[in-house]
């Protein structure tokens, strides 16, 4: 039994669906899988009719156009059909070929479509899910969303910037879970552990380049995340607070790693052959 072909057939008795959805000419046929599709078209026409409210982001916007265009040329969508020799076409099967080929595209359009209005709806839910927390239903979503984001940031630059805007989130997100040890101490264990590979990335940046441009961007972080940390130092149970002052600590570590490589690179050694948890070590000058 050839799966490939029942697969297509589905395909193209969607697009029929699809079309018959929306006022196009109906088909005189009903098949074994209409049952199974109705729920599909359905959602079709409920995502065309109800677009989702929440603003696409741009870059999401241009990838999934790279990706439809990407199918489209893979699956030939669009192009003109090769020339068939003319001693091998016989006229009943050339008459038929045009039909075929346009039903062809409908289903292929169908699909496509599908995958876009799919993932615009995606789109929509990660935006609701900025706001969730540890425990929330969507909180799975935003961080989802949040490694998709790192993989498709190339520069060591700005994977950098993005863990250290992930770190900002874990620190609002620690902010309303005072009161929830077990909770507050985990997601200050995720802030922290993105805030250092936020920095390492960084600063292996600035020792690289022996440009400190980057460095430019810790010390931001650590000014605005210090700012923020400090109210909950006195807040919650004691153990919360011990946990609050590691997180603390640790900033106070960057900025003096920052300091002490932004000076090497200003004296032309920016970095030694070693490096820890925070990046390269600086070089010593004279």
């Amino acid at each position: 039994m050839d799966n490939a072909l029942f697969s297509r057939r589905r395909a193209e008795r969607f697009a029929q669906l699809v079309d018959e959805a929306n006022g196009g000419r109906r088909h005189h046929l009903r098949s074994r899988v209409d049952d199974q599709l109705a729920p599909l078209v359905a959602l079709g026409r409920q995502l065309g009719s109800n677009p989702p409210a929440a603003e696409v982001d741009q870059e999401f916007r241009a990838g999934l156009r790279a990706m439809l265009l990407a199918t489209a040329a893979r699956e030939g969508i669009g192009a003109p059909a090769a020339p068939q020799p003319a001693e091998k076409t016989s006229a009943g099967r050339g008459s038929l070929l045009p039909a075929v080929t346009a039903r062809r595209a409908r289903a292929r359009g169908a699909i496509l479509v599908g995958i876009a209005a799919g993932a615009i709806a995606v789109s929509g839910i990660s935006a609701a899910s900025e706001n969730a927390v540890p425990g929330d239903a969507l909180y799975g979503m935003k961080r989802g969303t949040e490694r998709a984001q790192l993989a498709l940031t190339s520069s060591d630059i700005s994977r950098g910037q993005l863990f250290l805007d992930f770190a900002r989130t874990r620190l609002v997100e620690a902010s309303a879970l005072r009161g929830n040890r077990a909770g507050y101490s985990a997601v200050l264990d995720d802030m922290d552990a993105d805030t250092r590979q936020g920095v390492r990335l960084l600063t292996g940046a600035a020792a690289q380049r022996s440009d400190p441009a980057a460095l430019d961007t810790v010390d931001t972080f650590v000014t605005r995340q210090r700012r923020a940390l400090d109210p909950l130092t006195d807040r919650g149970s004691r153990a919360d607070q011990e946990r609050t002052a590691q997180s603390l600590a640790l900033l106070t570590s960057i900025a003096e790693r920052a300091d002490a490589l932004r000076a090497a690179i200003a004296c032309g050694r920016p970095a030694s052959t070693t490096s820890d948890f925070l990046g390269p070590t600086p070089g010593t000058c004279p």
